[in-house]
C-alpha cells in the first residue's frame, strides 16, 4: 500500500477514534442513555410511516436502541454508538433488562463527512434474542438483518412472512427509514452493566430480570405508548 494512502488511513482512524471517544464520554451517564433511548422511541413512533415499526415492536422478542450512532468517513468509514438492549415477552408485553451495548463497524466506498443517526433494532424472533445473550454479535453474520418495512402498506410486518431476525430503523435529521447494517458488531458493555446492576452478571441473567425502577420509567412508558393501537 502506498505511503500516502497509509497516512490517510491512519489520519482517518485517529480522527474517528477521537470522535468516538468524545461521543462515549457524552453518553457516559447510564440514566441519561436510557432517557435518550426513550426520546428516540417517542420520536420514531410519532412518524407518519412508523405504523409497521410499532406493530413489529408489539410482537417483538426484544429491542436494541442506539440514540446516536456517529458515522464518519473519507473513502474508509466507521460508525460507533452506545445503546440499550431489552428483552420482550410478546405474550405478556413485559420487558426485561436493560443490558448496555455498543455498535461499531467499518465501511468502504464513496463517503465523506460526519453524521449522527438514531437507530432502533427490532428483534423479531427467539433465535434473535438468544444470539444477544453472548458478549458479541455480528449483524448479517450471526443473524440476518434487514431494513425494516415502513408505512401502513407494509402491514405484513406483523406476520410470519418476515423472516429476518432483526429489522432496523433509523432517523437522521428528521428522516425516518429502514437501514442496512451488514457486518456491524454489537458488543456487551460489561463494565457498564456491572455499574448499573451493582454486581457481575451475564447477559442471560440480566435479560431474565424484569425491567423496573425509576431509571427505566421513561423508556418503559415510551415503549408502552408506542405500541398502543391506533397511535
Amino acid at each position: 500500500m502506498a505511503r500516502p494512502i497509509k497516512t490517510a488511513i491512519w489520519i482517518l482512524f485517529i480522527t474517528l477514534c477521537g470522535l468516538f471517544l468524545d461521543h462515549g464520554a457524552a453518553e457516559a451517564s447510564m440514566e441519561g442513555r436510557i432517557r435518550e433511548c426513550a426520546r428516540v422511541i417517542r420520536d420514531m413512533a410519532g412518524e407518519n410511516d412508523a405504523s409497521t415499526m410499532r406493530d413489529l415492536i408489539r410482537s417483538s422478542h426484544g429491542i436494541a436502541i442506539f440514540p446516536s450512532v456517529v458515522k464518519a468517513g473519507l473513502g474508509i468509514g466507521g460508525k460507533y454508538g452506545q445503546g440499550v438492549l431489552l428483552k420482550h415477552d410478546p405474550y405478556t408485553n413485559r420487558w426485561y433488562g436493560p443490558s448496555f451495548v455498543n455498535i461499531a463497524g467499518l465501511s468502504w466506498g464513496i463517503q465523506i463527512g460526519v453524521q449522527s443517526t438514531a437507530l432502533v433494532l427490532v428483534i423479531n424472533n427467539q433465535k434473535g434474542i438468544e444470539a444477544f445473550e453472548g458478549d458479541k454479535i455480528t449483524l448479517g453474520g450471526d443473524l440476518s438483518v434487514s431494513a425494516g418495512p415502513v408505512g401502513r402498506n407494509a402491514q405484513a410486518g406483523t406476520d410470519s412472512s418476515l423472516k429476518a431476525s432483526i429489522y432496523s430503523y433509523s432517523m437522521s435529521k428528521g428522516l425516518f427509514a429502514g437501514l442496512s447494517l451488514e457486518g456491524a458488531v454489537i458488543s456487551t458493555e460489561g463494565d457498564t452493566n456491572r455499574a448499573y446492576w451493582g454486581r457481575e452478571m451475564s447477559v442471560q441473567q440480566i435479560l431474565s430480570k424484569r425491567a423496573s425502577g425509576p431509571k427505566m420509567v421513561p423508556l418503559l412508558r415510551a415503549l408502552k405508548d408506542a405500541v398502543k393501537t391506533g397511535k
